[in-house]
């Protein structure tokens, strides 16, 4: 069999080359490693990633899929820590503003929208607070907090694809042990990736023809994930927050420099 049938029986008409799936896979383990080390930053990775080998309206469906995988784990491990009146407050607008933001994704030149991705990344990345515009979102009331931040991401999940970052501020000076954090930011993660994945379905997205794709990439999240929670306590977290930081900052410079890429190219 030569080198690249083997490929082309798993994803069948996906158009991927060797190199970009061996690069999707590493990612895939890589960031759900990261993200059981440093808590977050895994899916916003694993997107920057995917960006650059695959259009953003199938990357963002296709990164929904891997990580509603990732964040269900999650959930299910703290199941029984998660707030449900906070979950149910911030699914209340998921649905809509997901809708109205799949309508603006679709009028954007899809190199307009990796460039907005990757200046989002960087933004996310090193300057996590411009994210709020000035708020104070531990301030704001928890009930009206959690009803306004779903729909802002449920609009964001469609556009800018990972919204990990914008949401993790409003969970602080809640009164949450770690353990009611990391299960309630999950579920409410959990439910934006539902959100995301059903109307780009309804929009008529066919994941059945990704499905090879999908299924090594969350092989490759759960595995990633188990190895992340028995190995990596053992990595200096600081070097490895460096080394996620420096990556992505790469990734996100790669996304801004498109339009120029696309010319030079």
């Amino acid at each position: 069999m030569a080198d690249t049938e083997w490929l082309q029986l798993l994803l069948g008409n996906e158009p991927l080359s060797t190199v970009a799936f061996v690069s999707l896979v590493v990612a895939a383990l890589l960031t759900s490693m990261l993200s059981a080390v440093v808590g977050m930053a895994g899916g916003i990775t694993l997107l920057g990633v995917m960006l650059l080998f695959l259009d953003p309206l199938v990357a963002i469906p296709l990164h929904g899929i891997v990580q509603l995988v990732s964040n269900g784990s999650r959930t299910w491990v703290q199941r029984v820590h998660v707030k449900r009146d906070l979950v149910g407050r911030y699914a209340l607008l998921l649905l809509p503003a997901a809708a109205l933001g799949l309508f603006f994704a679709r009028g954007l030149d899809p190199v307009v929208l990796k460039t907005a991705i990757g200046v989002f990344v960087l933004v996310a990345t090193w300057r996590s607070g411009w994210l709020t515009f000035g708020m104070h979102p531990e301030r704001t009331r928890p009930h009206a907090r959690f009803v306004l931040l779903g729909g802002v991401a449920g609009f964001l999940n469609m556009t800018v694809g990972a919204v990990g970052p914008f949401i993790a501020p409003f969970f602080l000076n809640l009164g949450l042990t770690r353990f009611e954090l990391i299960g309630t930011k999950a579920a409410c993660q959990l439910l934006g990736h539902l959100s995301k994945v059903l109307i780009f379905g309804l929009g008529g997205f066919a994941f059945g023809a990704h499905a090879g794709l999908l299924a090594v990439l969350c092989a490759c999240v759960v595995g990633g994930t188990w190895l992340g929670s028995h190995v990596l306590h053992h990595v200096n977290e600081r070097m490895f927050t460096w080394l996620y930081r420096s990556v992505l900052t790469v990734v996100a410079l790669r996304l801004v420099a498109t339009p120029f890429w696309a010319t030079w190219g």
